[in-house]
């Protein structure tokens, strides 16, 4: 038996665990960048549920790729949108 599947459920639960805590922490705080985070994490899960099911040999080749470039780049967007909102409160 193949360890990779477990390993695979591993991350999914990682990410969900983390996409979890970052909504609990938009719904506590109404921080968009914990809701993007929470969006992100959630992408990425869903990222490693595909290749797991879909057993897909060589990921950076295949249109699930696109999946972890978005999860990323709500990331980077949550990080400009945080630093430009606390340059304009600080200008105030």
């Amino acid at each position: 038996m193949s360890t990779l599947p477990v390993l695979a459920g591993a991350i999914i639960m990682g990410d969900l665990i983390a996409a979890l805590l970052f909504l609990r922490l938009w719904r506590r705080v109404n921080d968009r960048l914990f809701l993007f985070f929470s969006g992100a994490f959630a992408l990425m899960a869903l990222h490693q549920g595909i290749l797991a099911a879909a057993d897909i040999p060589h990921e950076e080749r295949s249109w699930v790729y696109l999946i972890r470039l978005v999860a990323f780049s709500l990331i980077i967007l949550a990080i400009l949108l945080k630093n430009t909102e606390s340059r304009g409160n600080d200008r105030e």
